[in-house]
Formats: structure tokens, sequence, C-alpha cells
């Protein structure tokens, strides 16, 4: 028997995107809703719309499928992914195969949910004075309907009369072996709803959209998440959910540099104020402050504003804030300002220039 081929089941091609995916998956399933439509295998079609989501829906589920369980491999049952769960379930191989030689089956239970990744991209302000976000992002969630129960009337399967395993022999050129292996009726649980959900199609759980606030601590660095306990895909039939991890992206700043919990601007300064000294404000972070510029100061020079930069998550201690000076030459001149640089030019100090000429005559000769 063929494993299924949930890319047929969606309508897509192998290489969909993620969002092509889910747009495929909404359109089905609205359109074979058992509350919407009335015809037979509606149910039927709409379980399988849920299970191949279930699977090419999560990146890690999806990856395994690809590898293992895609259509004209052979690999039989690809059950693993029970009612839709996002992972291969390799106890029911190892039990059918290994159980008749000492090792026993392990009842499988209702499987925890998985854990989901979102990128969350802020500003530097955020990162440093902390914030809170709202983020949405479609998950499985537990069935309104049926409270995550598959259904109503609980009652013992009459596959494996409750214990949650089937036996059955085989005959080999060795003898006869008997395997024991997880009772795919019920998948291992050992119960199974009288009534299934019409709403979830007994998995227990739905897609739905979830709108959640994210605090952001002081001082987070691009490349730190955020964990989020229980805020993953919801667990089969009322099983743990998973977590979320909110990884955090900074967008670039137009005015600071972020090195570590330091921060790194470059000012302008014109020629007057490098050569006589003045006092300019300066933009930190946190507003702006003033600086003393002393005189005669050279373009390219850094000035240190003591704990102006980011609050490190680690220590608590704030960074500092390193204020590079670009002195910029004027483009235009006045006939008054040109008249006041060339009698300065005339009486200026070249002994600079002698200095550097000699030294290159040093170095290359005459």
């Amino acid at each position: 028997m063929m494993a299924k081929d949930y890319y047929a089941t969606l309508g897509i091609s192998k290489n969909a995107s993620q969002e092509e995916i889910k747009k495929a998956y909404k359109t089905l399933a609205k359109k074979y809703h058992p509350d919407i439509n009335k015809s037979k295998d509606a149910e039927a079609k709409f379980k399988e719309i849920n299970e191949a989501y279930s699977v090419l829906g999560n990146e890690k589920s999806r990856g395994q499928y690809d590898s293992f369980g895609t259509a004209g491999h052979g690999f039989e049952g690809f059950s693993g992914f029970q009612g839709g769960a996002h992972g291969f379930d390799f106890s029911d191989v190892f039990d059918t195969f290994f159980s008749g030689f000492g090792g026993g089956p392990r009842r499988r239970g209702s499987r925890r949910g998985d854990d989901l990744r979102y990128e969350l991209t802020i500003d530097l302000e955020d990162a440093y004075h902390g914030a809170e976000k709202t983020i949405s992002f479609d998950k499985y969630v537990v069935c309104d309907e049926c409270n995550g129960a598959g259904g109503t009337s609980i009652e013992k399967c009459s596959a494996c009369n409750g214990s949650g395993f089937v036996q059955a022999t085989n005959r080999t050129l060795f003898g006869v072996f008997a395997t024991t292996s997880t009772c795919h009726k019920c998948k291992g649980e050992g119960s199974l709803p009288k009534n299934t959900c019409k709403k979830c199609g007994g998995e227990g759980k739905i897609v739905g959209e979830k709108k959640l606030k994210v605090k952001i601590p002081k001082g987070i660095e691009t490349g730190m998440s955020i964990r989020i306990s229980g805020e993953g895909e919801a667990g089969e039939k009322n099983a743990p959910s998973g977590d979320l991890y909110v990884e955090i992206k900074i967008r670039k700043h137009p005015v600071f540099e972020r090195r570590g919990d330091d921060l790194l601007t470059r000012v302008p300064l014109s020629f007057i104020q490098a050569v006589f000294g003045d006092e300019i404000e300066v933009p930190t972070i946190d507003g702006k402050v003033k600086l003393k510029i002393p005189p005669g100061t050279q373009s390219e020079t850094i000035f240190r504003l003591k704990e102006k930069g980011m609050k490190s998550l680690k220590t608590g201690i704030f960074g500092d804030e390193f204020v590079k000076v670009r002195i910029e030459v004027p483009k235009k001149l006045t006939k008054k300002q040109k008249e006041i640089l060339e009698d300065y030019a005339k009486h200026a100090d070249i002994s600079l220039q002698k200095g550097f000429f000699s030294r290159l005559k040093k170095t290359f000769g005459s």
C-alpha cells in the first residue's frame, strides 16, 4: 500500500511555500466542512485535509514526510503521523518488529503539541526601554466544540479491547512469530468517542488564529529568543501544548550602531567648532545631552558618554555611547570668509607639511 500523498490531497505542488499550503488548506477546509457540506464523503474528506495540513503545515514534520513518506516510496502507514500529529512515531515500528523478542509494547497515549517559532522585528528603542508587542499567527488550538476530547460518549476501543495494542502472528521461514503493535483504530489510547466531533474530525484540535502579547525585556539583542510556555501547538486529545519561541530581530537604526551593550553615533562638526572648541548637543537613545568639544579637535575623534548605551540583560549595567566627530569642510564661502582664510593661509604653520615630506624623503630617497 502506498503512503498517502498529502500534496495531492491539498492540490498543491511539492515546491509549494508555507503560505500556499495554508491558503489551500483554508479553501478546502471551508469547502468540505461537515457543517457546510452535507454530502456523504464530506466528513472523510475533511479529515484527510486536516491530516495533510497537520503534516505539511509544519516545517519539521514536512521535512520528515518528504524524506520518508512521499507517495511512491512504499513506506506503509505514514500513520506515524497519527491523527495529524507533527512528528513520526517510530514506536509503532519498533513495537511491530521487536515485541516478539521480550520487549513489551509501549502504550503511546496522546502526544504533546509541537513547539513553534515566531520571528518578531522590533526597533532599537523597544530594546532600550522594554516594550509589549501583540503578535498574531495560526496554530493548532483545542477544539471548542468538543473541548479537545474528539467527540462525546467516550468508550472502550473494540479493536484492542481497551489495551491500546493489537496482536498478530506471522509465518516465516524461521517459524511463527507473534507481534504486538499499537492499535491503529484508537491510536494506542484504548478508547474512542462514540460520536466523533464534526468540527475537528475527532482530532480534538483545529487550526485557529492566536493573538498574544509578548513582553520585550530591556537590553534584548538580535538572535535572542523569548520562551512562552504552553503557547505552541495544542496537543492531541487534551495532551499538553508545546511552547512558543519568539525570536527577536532588531531593525537597523538610522542614528545608532549597536556593539554589544555600547552604542556608536557620528556627528558633524564645523571647522570653526573644531578650531575654537564648542559645546554641542548630541543624540542619545534616551534624548539629547551636551558634549564639550575642546579647541583643536581633530576629525574622527571619539568621545565617550558613560552609561548612555544599552542595559545588559546579564548584569543590569548600562553600556556607553561613543560619539565620533567628523569635521565638515564648507563647500561655499562668502568673499569676506575667503579673505580671512587666505590671510590665515599666508601665516599658517607649514611645519606639518615639511615634516611629512621629510619622512617621505627618508623612506623613498630623493
